[in-house]
């Protein structure tokens, strides 16, 4: 009777491959209106984090809002289109 050892019966789990939701500077929406939006489509995000993210934006033209698996990516950047803020996603190497 042969013996199992634990290492021989795990198997080996790759995480899901990341993906960075990326927020766009735009000359429409007020600050005030942009740190609305990320707080209530990113569940958990204190208002400090995203004024910080939207700042980030309107300085540099582009911001990271969150990286995450890739459902949960498209997820957010529809939502933030869809209140009508410009956002995009990207593989986070």
């Amino acid at each position: 009777m042969a013996v199992e050892t634990i290492e021989q019966r795990s198997t080996v789990r790759k995480l899901a491959p990341r993906y960075r939701v990326l927020l766009h500077n735009d000359d429409f929406n007020s600050m005030e209106y942009v740190t609305q939006v990320l707080m209530q489509t990113v569940a958990g995000m204190t208002q400090p984090q995203a004024v910080s993210i939207m700042m980030e934006a309107h300085t540099n033209g582009l911001a990271l809002v969150i990286a995450c698996a890739q459902e949960h990516a498209e997820f957010y950047c529809e939502t933030l289109k869809n209140n009508g803020l410009t956002s995009t996603i990207e593989p986070d190497e």
